[in-house]
């Protein structure tokens, strides 16, 4: 078990128990700096909670002078921490919010100095305001879990809150239609903490950023789906950057890139002699994890019997938090835990993996409780040319270090309409292996379209033109041009919907595949 701490505010019945036993005037002193003190009850909250329950650390936030403050921490003993902060008005909960906020990263470790791994916390409901309560119960079930206790008349109890945000309340405001996010995504990913690095301004990246910023504050399970090439770890890694989880490690790992028969020792560790080859004792990523965050890549490679491993492990015990692990070392007869949150990718389809039972159910409702759907490039075409300029600096970056005279290179208009007219199959990775392609074999200073077809392993380095670029010429016809145009969608959602005239009607707004059949028997598609 790790450390225990207490974490509470000092209210004015708490100061009252310490001046039961001060002389008149040092309490009209008292009285004159906090401005009300009310009949004394026993030994106040405060220290009615530490006297019957044991914590390793105590900390105290107040907004009451700092004499005061110390004045109670020597009274109460013990050493606790104290926290002072400016509160205007402690009936506001945004204010009382952000102030606790504020403290609780310290105390954790986020802001601050770091600290190795995160204690448990217990929040006290008692001293304070109805404002200060209500934030305790909503940050200890949400963003901070906690055990919660209150006080009263010299009893200590542990409240009891039947419901749990993280599970019956969040999922279900989170997984809203994305439609009903576009007007709330105002900032570009650039300007998102914990984003920064995410390249784009298109509708589909500012909706997987929102639903992933809105995750991250939380310690919900989250799966992020998407092409390979599309950003998986990147977002992995920023969604544990926004978290209150940011200062412990970030351990990624492949699962289909590690075999299935030293996968379960990547993850849970072994000990020595476990096996084969076992000759020394091995920490694994949940135990290297403890404090932070675990990035499970290509989960959904993971075969039936780590499939039952993970489900065991992602399962917390009853009464524990969302992010409380057990799970045993290969060649151990006892169970180790860990505080590890848990984020997992996939490019395969695991709902339909699912109904074809090639994945199971309950696991996948153990990952999928956010789920997160990074766009691919062809669908963010107002990005294309943005992310190619910051991955070309950044290449032309690293080349004029490693070799002195590099001549930095350039995209020319030609090829930066081939950067937008062509599909990137392999996203973001494949147009950064194309670009790294054409800066070293490129000798001059521009990249032009050629270089960059060759480079993307294009069959068709001149791309048909688009009927838009046609100019206008003697003889052109408004009726044939459109019918060109028609042609060229359809055929395009021919391609995306695998020739299935069903999903190309649909991809093109039409009721009924048979009006799509007219319209490609007329046009001779």
């Amino acid at each position: 078990m790790g450390r225990t701490a207490l974490v509470s505010w000092i209210g004015h019945a708490d100061l009252a128990a310490m001046a039961e036993s001060w002389s008149e005037s040092r309490r009209e002193r008292l009285r004159q700096q906090v401005k009300f003190l009310p009949k004394p009850d026993g030994s106040g909250p405060i220290r009615t909670l530490v006297e019957a329950v044991r914590f390793d650390e105590v900390h105290l936030i107040f907004d009451h002078p700092l004499a005061v403050g110390r004045e109670f921490a020597r009274w109460l003993k013990g050493a606790p921490e104290l926290h002072p902060v400016s509160l205007r008005n402690p009936t506001d909960y945004e204010e009382v919010f952000r102030v606790v906020d504020g403290a609780l990263q310290q105390i954790l470790g986020i802001k601050g100095v770091k600290r190795r791994a995160p204690p448990e916390l217990s929040f006290h409901l008692s001293p304070g305001t109805p404002a200060m309560a209500a934030t305790w119960v909503l940050l200890g079930k949400s963003r901070y879990p906690a055990t919660l206790y209150q006080t009263y008349r010299g009893e200590v109890s542990e409240a009891s809150i039947p419901f749990d945000l993280e599970v019956d309340v969040l999922p279900h405001l989170l997984r809203e239609p994305d439609r009903q996010l576009q007007h709330l995504v105002a900032r570009p990913p650039g300007e998102v903490e914990g984003f920064e690095q995410i390249l784009g301004d298109s509708a589909g990246i500012r909706i997987a950023v929102e639903r992933a910023r809105r995750a991250a504050l939380r310690h919900v399970p989250v799966l992020l789906k998407g092409e390979s090439g599309t950003g998986k770890e990147m977002f992995a890694h920023a969604i544990h950057n926004a978290s209150p989880r940011r200062a412990g490690p970030f351990v990624p790992i492949n699962c289909a890139a590690i075999p299935a028969t030293l996968l379960e020792s990547e993850l849970f560790g072994h000990k020595r002699g476990a096996f084969t080859g076992a000759d020394r004792d091995r920490v694994g990523a949940f135990e290297e994890a403890d404090g932070g965050t675990l990035f499970l890549d290509e989960v959904g490679e993971c075969d039936e019997a780590m499939q039952a491993k993970l489900l065991r492990v992602l399962q917390p015990p009853a009464g524990k938090g969302p992010c409380h692990r057990q799970f045993r070392r290969l060649g151990e007869s006892h169970d180790r835990a860990a505080d590890v949150r848990v984020v997992a990718a996939t490019n395969k389809d695991l709902a339909q993996a699912v109904r074809e039972h090639a994945f199971r159910e309950d696991l996948y409702y153990r990952l999928a409780v956010i789920t997160v759907l990074l766009p691919p490039l062809r669908e963010r075409q107002k990005d294309v040319h943005l992310i190619a300029a910051e991955l070309l600096s950044r290449i032309n970056a690293e080349f004029r270090e490693q070799e002195p005279g590099y001549i930095e290179k350039r995209l020319t208009p030609g090829a930066r309409t081939y950067l937008k007219r062509h599909r990137w199959p392999g996203n973001v990775r494949e147009l950064y292996n194309a670009l790294l392609q054409c800066a070293v074999m490129v000798e001059g200073e521009n990249i032009d379209r050629r270089d960059l077809a060759e480079a993307a392993g294009s069959a068709a380095q001149n791309p048909a033109e688009s009927p838009l670029e046609r100019p206008f010429a003697q003889g052109f016809r408004i009726d044939a041009y459109l019918d060109d145009l028609h042609r060229r969608l359809i055929q395009k959602a021919l391609e995306e919907s695998g020739n299935k005239k069903a999903g190309a009607a649909r991809l093109l707004g039409m009721k009924n595949y048979q009006t799509l059949d007219a319209r490609m028997t007329r046009l001779k598609v």
